[in-house]
C-alpha cells in the first residue's frame, strides 16, 4: 500500500468531506488556482469550482472574519491561514466572535469553523515564516486547538474539526508536511479531538510532546533505551481540551515527566501542563517537571546555527531526562 505524507492526509481530508457534506467550503490566499502555497488544496478547485474554493485577498480579517459569517448561518468554512506569523490581524474576529458565540448566545447559535494554520521553524524560515504561536489560542475558553503530528491524525483530526460544532485552529507543522509518510486506511475514519496516544510504553519516565517536538521526543526516547532509561512518551494530538487522563495515568505510573515544546518556554503549553501536574498529582512525582522548550526570544533566527540552538532536538530533551532521572 503507498504511503502518504501528511500534507497528501490533509488534502484527502478536505476532498472527503466536502464530498460528503456540501456546505464545508475553503477560503484562503492562493488556495484554489496555484492550488495552495505548499499544495495542500491542489486539485479541488477543478472538483468544487471557485463558490467552494475561494481565492481571499491578502486580508487575515477578512478571512476569518467572513467565515466566522459564513459558519453563524449554517455552513462550515475551512479558512487557511498562511503562515501562523501572520495570523494577528485576525484575533479579534477569532477570540471575540468566534470563540464566545457559542458562550455569549446561550447555545443556540454555534460556529462550526476550522482554521488551517501552517507553522513552525526547523526549515530555515526566519522571522516572519516560522512561527509557532499556539499558546495564544490555547489559553482561550472556546476554542479546540489541535497540532497532528502523524498523516492518520492530520486526517482523523481534521475530519472531527470539520464535523463539530465548535472553532478549531488546526496547526500544520511544515516541517512534518512531506516528511512524515505512512499507510493510511481506506474508507472514512476519524480521530476524536481532546484524546492523546501512547506511541512508546515505558516506565522510568514520561515525556509529552506535540507536533514535530513528537517525532524529537521519539528520537530520544530511542536513544535513552540504548542507555537502559525506560521512556514513555506521549503525543498530545490535541493542545485544548487536552488528555488529562492519560497524561496523570502516566506520571502515576512513571513518577518523572519531561514536557516538550517547539515554542517559547514562557507562557507556554506545557507551563499549564506542569502547573496541573503539580496541583493534582504532585504525591506520585520523584522529582521536579522539567520542561524542553524553545528559547524566550522574539522570533526563530534565520541563520542555521542560530535556528538550531533555539529549537529543542533528541539531544536536548536526553539530557534534561537524564538530569531528572538523576534526582
Amino acid at each position: 500500500m503507498k504511503k502518504t505524507t501528511l500534507i497528501e492526509a490533509i488534502n484527502q481530508a478536505l476532498f472527503e468531506e466536502m464530498e460528503r457534506d456540501k456546505r464545508v467550503f475553503l477560503i484562503g490566499q492562493d488556495i484554489g488556482v496555484y492550488g495552495g502555497v505548499f499544495k495542500a488544496t491542489k486539485g479541488l478547485l477543478d472538483r468544487f469550482g471557485p463558490e467552494r474554493v475561494i481565492d481571499s485577498p491578502i486580508s487575515e480579517v477578512y478571512i476569518a472574519g467572513g467565515s466566522v459569517g459564513a459558519a453563524m448561518v449554517g455552513l462550515r468554512p475551512v479558512p487557511e491561514i498562511q503562515f501562523a506569523d501572520f495570523i494577528t490581524p485576525s484575533m479579534d474576529q477569532i477570540i471575540q466572535q468566534a470563540a464566545k458565540l457559542r458562550y455569549r448566545t446561550g447555545g443556540q447559535w454555534t460556529c462550526p469553523m476550522t482554521i488551517r494554520v501552517c507553522c513552525g521553524g526547523d526549515v530555515g524560515g526566519g522571522l516572519y515564516h516560522s512561527q509557532i504561536n499556539e499558546q495564544w489560542f490555547f489559553s482561550q475558553p472556546g476554542l479546540q486547538v489541535v497540532m497532528p503530528a502523524t498523516p492518520y491524525d492530520a486526517k482523523g483530526l481534521l475530519k472531527s474539526a470539520i464535523r463539530g460544532d465548535d472553532p478549531v485552529i488546526y496547526f500544520e507543522h511544515k516541517r512534518l508536511y512531506r516528511w512524515v509518510k505512512e499507510e493510511l486506511p481506506e474508507g472514512d475514519f476519524t480521530v476524536p479531538i481532546g484524546k492523546a496516544a501512547i506511541r512508546k510504553e515505558g516506565s522510568a519516565i514520561t515525556i509529552v510532546a506535540y507536533g514535530f517536538m513528537y517525532h524529537r521526543s521519539m528520537e530520544a526516547a530511542a536513544a535513552l533505551e540504548k542507555e537502559g532509561i525506560s521512556a514513555e512518551v506521549i503525543d498530545m494530538r490535541t493542545i485544548s481540551p487536552w488528555d488529562r487522563e492519560m497524561i496523570f495515568e502516566s506520571v502515576k505510573k512513571t513518577s518523572r515527566v519531561v514536557l516538550v515544546q517547539e515554542s517559547s518556554k514562557t507562557g507556554g503549553v506545557m507551563a499549564e501542563v506542569a502547573a496541573s501536574i503539580t496541583e493534582e498529582m504532585f504525591d506520585y512525582l520523584d522529582a521536579p517537571i522539567s520542561r524542553v522548550c524553545g528559547l524566550d526570544v522574539p522570533a526563530i533566527p534565520f541563520a542555521p546555527p542560530m535556528e538550531h540552538f533555539f529549537l529543542p532536538n533528541a539531544e536536548k530533551i536526553s539530557r534534561v531526562v537524564k538530569k531528572v532521572m538523576e534526582y
